[in-house]
C-alpha cells in the first residue's frame, strides 16, 4: 500500500513538473495590473482559462500587488507566484457572491493543479471585515449569528459571510508548495474530498480573525503536509471528516511547527466519516492555547490505526486530549481505537498560553486549576487500544480546593457532556492534576513522566472504568498528596516498573 501511494505522488509530481515546463500565461498580458486597487478577477481568469483549454501551462503572477476576487483553476494549469508577488483578495464583500461567500481561490472536480511559488496569498481580512459589518449594519447582507455571543462569548459573522483563501473540492494530483498565505477571515484552507495531495514549505499567518484554522484536510485520500508552518488563531492542523461515508484516509503529517489559539494537530470536530491510517510525526508547538494533539470523535466516525511520534510542546495548554462522544445523535456512536502515540514532551503552564496574541483563545470563565491530559469514551462507546510510550508532560502544580474540588472519592460527579463539543475543559474540573482515563479498554502506558514544579491536592492519574490497563514505569515526580494513582472500577490493571518516591503502598489506591 505505502509503495503503491509513493509512485501515485511521484506521478503527480512528474505531472506538475512538466507544467511548469509547459507554457507561461503571465497575467500582465492579459490586463492585471500590480497597483493594490484595481480588480484583476477578469484578467487573472482569462489566462486560467486560455491555459487550460490549451493543454495545461503556468499562470504567473509576476512581483507586484495584484487584486483579484474569486478566481477558479482548472485542470492542467498551476497558479505560480514569483518572490515579491502578492495575489491580494477582494476587500470587497459583493465580489465573493451575493449568497454564501465563495473561497477566494476555487476548484472542483479538476486534476493536476498547482499553487506554487514564492509569493504572498493576502486575504486583506481586516479591510473585508469592516466591509461586511458594514453590510450586516445597513441591513444589504444576511446573517443569522453575528450578534448572538457562541459558547466562547464571542461575536462574529457566521461562516457563510467569511470567505476561506482556498477552497478544493473533489480534485485529484494537488500541489500547495513554497507560498505564504496569511490574512484570512475563516479556513485559511480546506481541501475537501481530494485525493493526492501534497502541500509542503508553505507558510501561514492566520490571526487576522476567530475561526482561522490553518489548513484543514477534510475527507481527503492519499495527503502528505510536510515542512510547514502555521500561525493560527484557531486550530493549527486540521483533519475533518464531514462525508458519512468518506474519511481522511492515508494521511501524512511531518516536520511542521504549529503556533495556535486552539490546538496544534487536531482530528475532528467534524467527525461523520472518519480517520484512517494517519501518521503525524515530527512536530513543535509553541505558545498553543489547547491541546497539542487532540483525537476526536463525536459524529459517528472511525478514528482507527492513528501513529503520532515526537512532538515537542512548549507553553502549551494541554499535551493530549482523547475523545470518544456522542454528539451527532442521529448516528451510532462512532469508534476510536488502535491509536499510539509516542516521544512526546509538553511544558503544560499555569496563566494563559497565548496571552497577548491579536487573537487569543477564549477565557474558561468558570474556576479552574489546570486541566490534566485526558483519554475519555462514554459509557456507550468506550476508547479502545490506546498505547502512550515516551511521554513526559510537565505542569506547573499550585492545584488549590479553593478554585475547584472533585473528590477522588466522588468520581461520579465529572460530567459525561456526551452530546457537548470535544475539547479538553469540557468536564470542568477534574480530579487528577495529570492524566485522566475513563470509559476505556486496552490501555497501555510505558515510561510516562508526569512533573509538577508545585504541590497539587489532587492524584497525577485517575482511571475511572477501564478494562485492560497496563502500566509500566510511571514516574511520578510529586507525591505531595497521596495516593499518586487512583483506579477506581478498573479491571485487568497490570503495573510494573513504578519508581515512587516514598510509601509505594501509600501511592496506588485501588477502589
Amino acid at each position: 500500500m505505502k509503495i503503491k501511494i509513493f509512485i501515485t505522488f511521484l506521478l503527480a509530481c512528474a505531472t506538475i513538473e512538466a507544467l511548469s515546463q509547459g507554457k507561461i500565461y503571465n497575467i500582465s498580458r492579459y490586463g492585471a495590473v500590480a497597483d493594490a486597487i484595481t480588480n484583476n478577477t477578469t484578467a487573472i481568469q482569462k489566462a486560467i482559462d486560455e491555459a487550460s483549454a490549451k493543454g495545461g501551462g503556468t499562470v504567473l503572477v509576476p512581483a507586484g500587488k495584484f487584486v483579484t476576487g474569486v478566481i477558479t483553476i482548472k485542470s492542467n494549469v498551476e497558479l505560480h507566484l514569483d518572490k515579491d508577488a502578492f495575489l491580494l483578495g477582494s476587500p470587497v464583500r459583493a465580489d465573493y457572491g451575493a449568497g454564501k461567500a465563495s473561497a477566494l481561490i476555487v476548484a472542483d472536480h479538476q486534476h493536476h493543479i498547482a499553487i506554487t511559488g514564492q509569493g504572498t496569498i493576502d486575504g486583506q481580512g481586516e479591510k473585508l471585515i469592516k466591509d461586511i459589518y458594514v453590510m450586516l449594519n445597513a441591513g444589504t447582507l444576511r446573517d443569522t449569528e453575528w450578534k448572538i455571543p457562541n459558547p466562547w462569548h464571542q461575536t462574529r459573522p457566521a461562516e457563510d459571510n467569511r470567505p476561506k483563501l482556498i477552497e478544493f473540492r473533489n480534485c485529484d494530483d494537488i500541489q500547495v508548495k513554497g507560498i505564504t498565505i496569511k490574512n484570512g477571515l475563516c479556513w485559511i484552507q480546506n481541501y475537501k474530498s481530494c485525493s493526492n495531495l501534497l502541500v509542503d514549505h508553505i507558510k501561514v499567518e492566520s490571526v487576522t480573525f476567530w475561526n482561522n484554522d490553518g489548513i484543514d484536510i477534510t475527507d481527503c485520500k492519499n495527503a502528505r503536509l510536510t515542512n510547514s508552518f502555521f500561525n493560527a488563531a484557531d486550530d493549527g492542523i486540521c483533519l475533518k471528516s464531514e462525508d458519512p461515508q468518506g474519511a481522511c484516509e492515508n494521511v501524512y503529517v511531518a516536520d511542521c511547527k504549529v503556533r495556535s489559539s486552539a490546538s496544534a494537530v487536531k482530528f475532528g470536530t467534524a467527525s461523520h466519516g472518519g480517520f484512517k491510517n494517519v501518521t503525524v510525526k515530527n512536530i513543535i508547538v509553541y505558545d498553543t492555547f489547547r491541546s497539542a494533539l487532540a483525537l476526536e470523535s463525536v459524529d459517528g466516525g472511525t478514528l482507527e490505526d492513528i501513529n503520532v511520534d515526537n512532538i515537542k510542546a512548549t507553553n502549551t495548554g494541554n499535551a493530549i486530549f482523547i475523545r470518544l462522544g456522542h454528539r451527532n445523535q442521529k448516528a451510532p456512536v462512532g469508534k476510536v481505537q488502535r491509536v499510539h502515540i509516542s516521544n512526546v514532551m509538553v511544558d503544560v503552564p499555569a496563566g494563559k498560553p497565548d496571552a497577548g496574541y491579536l487573537m487569543e483563545g477564549p477565557f474558561v470563565r468558570e474556576p479552574h486549576n489546570v486541566f490534566p491530559s485526558s483519554i475519555v469514551g462514554i459509557p456507550s462507546g468506550r476508547v479502545e487500544d490506546v498505547s502512550l510510550e515516551n511521554i513526559t508532560i510537565n505542569y506547573p502544580g499550585e492545584g488549590k480546593k479553593e478554585n475547584a474540588f472533585v473528590s477522588k472519592d466522588s468520581l461520579m460527579k465529572v460530567p459525561e457532556q456526551i452530546k457537548n463539543y470535544p475539547e479538553f475543559s469540557m468536564f470542568g474540573e477534574l480530579p487528577a492534576w495529570g492524566f485522566y482515563i475513563r470509559h476505556a479498554d486496552g490501555i497501555k502506558i510505558k515510561n510516562l513522566v508526569l512533573t509538577c514544579k508545585g504541590s497539587d491536592y489532587r492524584p497525577a492519574l485517575i482511571a475511572d472504568d477501564v478494562n485492560g490497563l497496563d502500566l509500566n514505569e510511571i514516574h511520578i515526580q510529586q507525591t505531595a498528596s497521596q495516593p499518586a494513582i487512583v483506579l477506581n472500577k478498573v479491571t485487568g490493571a497490570n503495573m510494573h516498573g513504578m519508581p515512587f518516591p516514598g510509601d509505594k503502598n501509600k501511592n496506588v489506591e485501588v477502589k
